[in-house]
């Protein structure tokens, strides 16, 4: 049998062997295990959910993880932030995320991006992503990611966590009846009023939780199912271990919709 052969009957099984209780899924299966390894999936902020959302998302086998920070790692990001250990304190986020995720899976391809995320380059980062995972901290960066992903009808799957708190949804922009993130927050927030991690502290462990359900809604998009969470919000009460649903729908007046002339 020549090299050739031989390293591609190696690849095969190696193949086989890492995403075996994947293909046992008939919902999954070698097909389906297929498509994750020809998408792209673009995370948008290495922080605690894209952490958490990462080491999933490398482990599942997406064929290209494309990562986007601008932040450095710092001591207190270790309470949350898994992707990071001590060592890395000092170092860019996508560079040291770039190096943990390529120990887990060195079959995928993982992009990073050390870039602050703003009007100007956010089409360009956006545009070979086949779904995005809004894993920002803040208003500006969600709303400067839902234009894109409505200019180029692409799906967003969102989070936030503070304190013992988290929310997630699944939004389709662009589609026939799906809302973006103004539809849910018509008005920009308040900035001084607006709870934040730094402020308030945050538990750790729900940022993983919704980190990992990030995770979970891009494989289920990219797979093909549906999902709840594009008519509903998810939220989670870490503190009382309760998940509640909130049936949402496209804001009438949504200043983000009308602006891109979405009917």
């Amino acid at each position: 049998m020549s090299e050739d052969v031989d390293g591609e009957t190696n690849g095969e099984t190696a193949f086989l062997q890492r995403y075996s209780r994947h293909l046992m899924l008939s919902e999954i299966g070698e097909e389906g295990q297929a498509i994750l390894s020809r998408s792209v999936v673009g995370v948008f902020g290495a922080g605690g959910l894209g952490s958490a959302a990462l080491y999933y998302l490398a482990a599942s086998g997406v064929g290209t993880l494309r990562i986007v920070d601008y932040d450095r790692v710092s001591l207190d990001n270790l309470q949350r932030q898994i992707l990071y250990s001590t060592a890395d304190i000092g170092r860019p986020k996508v560079q040291s995320a770039q190096e943990s995720l390529a120990l887990l899976n060195p079959d995928i391809e993982i992009v990073a991006v050390n870039a602050r995320l703003v009007a100007s380059n956010v089409d360009a980062l956006l545009q070979p992503c086949c779904v995005a995972l809004d894993c920002g901290d803040n208003f500006t960066i969600r709303d400067t990611l839902n234009g894109a992903c409505l200019r180029q009808g692409k799906a967003m799957v969102s989070a936030a966590a503070v304190g013992f708190t988290g929310s997630l949804v699944r939004l389709r922009p662009g589609s026939a009846e799906g809302l973006c993130y103004r539809c849910l927050f018509p008005d920009a927030p308040d900035f001084s009023s607006v709870p934040r991690c730094d402020s308030v502290g945050i538990f750790a462990p729900v940022v993983g939780v919704m980190g990992v359900l990030q995770a979970a809604e891009a494989l289920r998009f990219l797979l093909g199912k549906p999902s709840r969470l594009e008519r509903h919000l998810l939220w989670y009460e870490g503190l009382l271990g309760q998940f509640h649903e909130f049936a949402v729908s496209r804001h009438p007046r949504c200043p983000a919709c009308a602006a891109f002339s979405v009917r």
